[in-house]
């Protein structure tokens, strides 16, 4: 139920199950944890943002980032091994800003899992890296870090607490305290029972792009191209079929997101 978006569903069948589990005197803590994750998700799927898709393509896996046409102003992605030159496989991506004087990247951290750590240029020597303060690193692997031209603002994608595997996530650095705010799931359509990361916005062309192997086959994800909001505008979920609000939410059809076309237009060009 959970991979079909189901979560009503979902949330019904573990609380049978509990019920059953209590009358027979069994522990029931593990079905609690899968029955409070159904209910997040269904309180996701109750908020899916409205986001205009304008285009998707499947690409290989090991070298997704050929498929993202940023503008420099935006900075730059690689792949953890190309950016240090024969690292052993022991991170993720990097980014790098317009100036090429920070980067943002993952790499394995003492406990053995993928954190995120910051590396600043000066002169000609870079920094040692310090992983990011804050709550980032604090659960499962943190990867695929993008930070926007504010400097302020970091999504990357986590492992930890979210809907499937990767979840992206958002925060925001708080200069008076050196920390990270509480970072935010940024929801549905753009997270999925799946994996859905390297999540990056392109301010000087108005694009957002990222990657999901929602339905891929192995070895396969597929990229989404759409306009970033300036506000987050969510369906009325109560007004809406639930078979329509879940096609939304999986990404079913990019035209059914098409509500200004002239929007769409400027956007394909």
């Amino acid at each position: 139920y959970n991979a079909t978006y189901r979560f009503e569903d979902a949330v019904n069948t573990f609380e049978e199950y509990i019920a059953e589990l209590t009358k027979r005197r069994r522990p029931t803590a593990e079905a609690e944890k899968l029955l409070e994750k159904s209910k997040a998700n269904l309180r996701m799927l109750k908020g899916v943002e409205e986001v205009c898709f304008i285009d998707s393509f499947v690409v290989d896996k090991k070298d997704f980032l050929k498929a993202y046409k940023i503008s420099p102003e935006s900075g730059k992605l690689f792949m953890y091994d190309t950016y240090f030159k024969n690292s052993n496989g022991k991170g993720g991506t990097v980014y790098e800003t317009e100036l090429g004087n920070k980067i943002y990247y993952s790499e394995k951290g003492e406990n053995g899992n993928l954190d995120i750590f910051s590396k600043n240029k000066l002169l000609n020597e870079w920094s040692d890296g310090r992983p990011l303060p804050g709550s980032i690193n604090a659960s499962g692997n943190a990867n695929y870090p993008f930070v926007l031209s504010d400097g302020v603002t970091v999504y990357y994608a986590s492992d930890g607490e979210g809907l499937g595997g990767y979840d992206i996530f958002v925060t925001r650095y708080n200069t008076n305290t050196d920390t990270y705010l509480v970072p935010d799931n940024v929801g549905m359509p753009f997270n999925s029972p799946y994996n859905d990361y390297m999540y990056v916005i392109d301010e000087y062309n108005n694009l957002g792009w990222f990657a999901s192997d929602r339905f891929q086959p192995e070895g396969k994800v597929c990229i989404y191209v759409f306009i970033p909001n300036t506000s987050k505008q969510t369906y009325n979920y109560e007004a809406m079929e639930q078979q329509q609000i879940i096609r939304l939410a999986q990404i079913h059809s990019l035209k059914e997101t098409w509500k200004d076309k002239q929007a769409v237009t400027e956007a394909l060009q």
